[in-house]
């Protein structure tokens, strides 16, 4: 059991990988290694929350168009990049596309593992909040046309005969409308309902 969190090391050179492995492994961290940025992106959908340390120069895909792919997706994963020697305007190009920081090689060990540990404590709320709104967003998602007007009708505060008399339906078949969207939405309450809508940007200031 890893108590530090889950880092995502790529690096085309084998000798890097397993020596960031070892290090990485013996300061407490859970490391998954990959030899190129495609097969990481490939992977990422299921994986843990985690901290990227990307080599920037690497055949294929490098870390500049990892960075880019990240960022077009959304990803909350922070991303620390691993540079040569004299690849400073690289790493200041990474940088401005969302890396959090950069080291050169060869760098320091403790250096590495305080950096690590760092991106992730900082990136770690973001993650859970974006996962808690994509969460959310697939539970509006699956409300039907109907269960979304009722829904709106529910947070804009009007009883069910009113919202009945809008759709021109039975107040009966809004209780149905309603208590599917209690379900669906997983609200026990009128109020977590209005949270929850909140949280989706269905209801604006």
């Amino acid at each position: 059991m890893t108590t530090k969190g889950h880092v995502y090391v790529i690096d085309d050179d084998e000798a890097m990988r397993d020596s960031l492995n070892f290090l990485l492994d013996a300061a407490g961290f859970g490391v998954t290694l990959f030899d190129n940025a495609q097969s990481f992106l490939d992977a990422l959908p299921g994986l843990t929350f985690g901290c990227v340390v990307s080599d920037i120069r690497m055949p294929g895909l490098d870390g500049i168009e990892l960075l880019k792919r990240m960022k077009a997706q959304h990803s909350p994963f922070p991303i620390l990049i691993m540079t040569g020697h004299g690849d400073v305007p690289l790493a200041v190009e990474a940088m401005k596309l969302g890396a959090l920081d950069f080291l050169e090689k060869p760098f320091e060990d403790d250096r590495l593992t305080v950096m690590i540990e760092t991106a992730i404590h900082q990136a770690e709320p973001a993650a859970k909040s974006e996962a808690i709104a994509q969460d959310i967003a697939a539970r509006v998602a699956s409300l039907s046309p109907r269960e979304r007007q009722v829904m709106e009708g529910l947070i804009a505060g009007l009883s069910n005969k009113l919202i009945a008399r809008d759709y021109d339906i039975s107040p009966r078949t809004i209780e149905v409308y309603r208590a599917n969207v209690m379900t669906k939405m997983q609200a026990g309450s009128l109020s977590e309902l209005v949270r929850l809508a909140m949280r989706a940007g269905m209801l604006k200031d």
